[in-house]
């Protein structure tokens, strides 16, 4: 068969000549809240859903209704749910709980969010120091398998997430195996492909039931191999392209002989790891990815730039959180003690994006921080930055909100140029109510003249500050109505609960291409 054919074969779980179930998205699956379709794979849908008692996010994973009858599928269906069960690692999916409601089987299983390593691979630079991080982590969770005796089979850059932390999770395991399982010899499937061609090992590709644990470690080495080059591999593997210092593992990992390949996934660790703390992997990296390095300390600048802990101030609860887009993000936040018992919230965001941002978005905090502690009132920070902003060489424009609180005077000051919207939710009414304030973005017009809004606010009051950072104007405007409907959904949640569940929504409903867009959502209840 020749090579080109032999990537265009159907490999399991998809069925040949099967139409999905209708597009329908069930209110409920066993005792779970479905909230949004996450993807349609070939056997079963994945689902976003909330635990009814602790409103946890969740994966719902269930199995087309036509599959029922299918002996072969609901026994891959109940071993993957068994298998997940046998699993308890940081790097491996988490299993909630399985069984059985109107449409057919489920597993719930925990809800990770991120993208899978083949999205990350595509948008990211990785150095050569962070990419053999993530083989390790990955290499722990096939450890982990290994040693309950369960086989991955399919494991491939589609099947790894990269948690927004950075972290590393694998799952899918549909086609797993238990190594003291016993396949049937009169399988009608026996020689359909169990995998994915390009990650497979020869033996696995050979003879499809016939794997074993240095099957997988083939498949991690491919994947390095893809790490370590910074884009996928697409079946082309080049080793001598490889630093010398990785070249020695992938060779020994990517043996077509399955005698001459690491037998052991704890020995492939022990090279890699001996590798990662060597004087070679630092020399090795300058001289492979420098631009990658670069973009690794932007992303640390970034992350350095905000407060990644909310404000412990007297009379108020703060929870707030945060989704930055793939690329590089020059959203900026902060919060500051002010004079009298108040304190400040600011959010901000450069009219120029990627890398230029981080430094535009420097030169913004410091300015901020000193106007601060000299203003005091919105309308002032707004007005002085504003003709800071004109005069600055750098001619660039601001998109800025900023929100002070003063408990002792049961009030609130709030002011918006060009981004944020500020929700007031009374503790003695149902009604929300978006305050407005909708001014141009700093930099923009020396002749405005800013007004800011004040209101009361009392114990038990709730303020809700979110901003919608995109590239396209009319998802801005569609999320302030969502943004009404989530906060009448999550009202009775604690801030920081509150917080985290518009977050999950707003990434689930408006991040479809996430490299676009960032959010950011605080909520500030008043405390006696």
């Amino acid at each position: 068969m020749a090579e080109s054919e032999f990537h265009r074969q159907v490999t399991l779980p998809t069925v040949v000549g099967m139409e999905s179930a209708a597009e329908q998205i069930p209110k409920q699956i066993g005792p779970y809240k479905i909230e949004a379709l996450l993807e349609k794979g070939g056997m079963s849908h994945l689902y976003l859903a909330t635990h009814p008692d602790t409103r946890e996010p969740i994966t719902i994973k269930a199995l087309f209704p036509e599959f029922a009858s299918n002996p072969e599928m609901v026994q891959r269906f109940l071993r993957e749910a068994e298998i997940i069960g046998l699993a308890d690692h940081p790097n491996i999916v988490k299993l909630y709980g399985q069984g059985q409601w109107e449409g057919g089987l489920y597993i719930a299983m925990e809800f990770i969010q991120g993208i899978s390593l083949r999205q990350y691979l595509l948008r990211n630079l990785i150095s050569l120091k962070y990419a053999l991080e993530i083989v390790m982590e990955i290499a722990m969770a096939l450890c982990h398998l290994h040693a309950h005796g369960v086989i991955h089979r399919d494991l491939k850059p589609e099947n790894i997430l990269i948690t927004e932390s950075g972290g590393v999770k694998v799952i899918d395991f549909g086609i797993s195996q238990l190594l003291t399982e016993e396949i049937a010899n009169n399988s009608i499937h026996k020689r359909r492909l169990i995998g994915t061609p390009i990650y497979m090992s020869p033996e696995q590709r050979e003879n499809p039931e016939s794997t074993s644990y240095p099957s997988d470690i083939y498949s991690l080495g491919i994947i390095a191999y893809e790490l370590v080059l910074g884009k996928l591999s697409h079946g082309q593997i080049h080793l001598s392209i490889m630093p010398k210092g990785i070249q020695k593992i992938l060779t020994k990992a990517l043996q077509p002989k399955i005698e001459d390949r690491y037998q052991d996934i704890v020995d492939f660790m022990m090279d890699l790891s001996a590798y990662i703390n060597s004087p070679a992997l630092l020399k090795e990296n300058k001289e492979v990815a420098p631009l990658s390095d670069l973009s690794e300390s932007l992303r640390k600048a970034q992350h350095s730039l905000v407060p990644q802990e909310p404000p412990n101030w007297s009379e108020t609860e703060i929870g707030f959180g945060s989704y930055r887009s793939l690329g590089i993000s020059s959203l900026y936040y902060d919060f500051f003690d002010l004079a009298h018992g108040a304190y400040g919230i600011i959010i901000g965001d450069p009219s120029i994006k990627g890398s230029p941002g981080i430094v535009y978005t420097s030169v913004l905090r410091g300015m901020v921080r000193s106007l601060s502690q000299l203003t005091k009132k919105p309308e002032e920070m707004a007005t002085v930055l504003n003709a800071l902003l004109l005069d600055d060489p750098m001619k660039q424009k601001f998109a800025f909100s900023y929100l002070i609180i003063e408990p002792k005077s049961n009030l609130f000051r709030f002011i918006s140029c060009g981004l944020g919207q500020l929700w007031h939710i009374p503790k003695m009414s149902h009604q929300i109510k978006q305050i407005q304030s909708n001014y141009p973005p700093l930099g923009s017009d020396s002749q405005v003249q800013f007004k800011e809004v004040t209101s009361a606010w009392h114990i038990g009051d709730t303020l809700l500050l979110e901003a919608t950072i995109s590239t396209n104007p009319e998802e801005v405007h569609s999320a302030e109505e969502l943004f009404r409907t989530w906060l009448e959904e999550s009202g009775q949640l604690s801030p920081q609960k509150q917080v985290d569940d518009i977050l999950r929504k707003a990434k689930i409903n408006l991040s479809r291409k996430a490299e676009d867009r960032s959010f950011f959502v605080l909520s500030c209840l008043r405390k006696q």
